[in-house]
């Protein structure tokens, strides 16, 4: 006696199809996802009043660049790193000549004056921004 088995359809040709498939989605989602996060954050940067070219500075990539992959990957990133970085810890900022350093809102003693600046407050609001405490 002979006992014959025939899949039909053919199995390996089904799950080729689906890990095919998945691929594709994996790949697609890796996309929106990183076009949506470059989107947010360029929102923000606008929301806060950092300006559009600022925000321009988010870039996003996915990888691999061509085809569908499982293993896709999206990068966000910032050509401004140091800039963005220093609005949201909030560090020191100094003017070109010098002459008056301003901090975030928040650590700001008054009007933005050496003469006006108590002793001392702007290097105490930059040791704040560094060391995180905030109040």
């Amino acid at each position: 006696m002979k006992l014959k088995l025939d899949i039909r359809p053919d199995l390996v040709a089904m799950m080729r199809a689906e890990i095919a498939a998945g691929e594709r989605a994996v790949s697609a989602a890796m996309r929106e996802a990183g076009a949506a996060l470059e989107l947010a954050w360029r929102g923000q940067i606008v929301g806060a009043g950092l300006g559009p070219r600022l925000a321009n500075s988010i870039r996003s990539e996915v990888f691999p660049k061509a085809g569908a992959s499982l293993n896709a990957a999206a990068v966000v990133w910032s050509k401004a790193p140091v800039i963005v970085g220093a609005h949201d810890a909030g560090a020191l900022i100094r003017w070109k000549n010098g002459s008056c350093r301003g901090v975030t809102l928040e650590d700001r003693p008054g009007p933005c004056n050496r003469a006006d600046l108590p002793a001392g407050a702007a290097g105490q609001a930059a040791k704040a921004a560094r060391s995180g405490a905030r109040r």
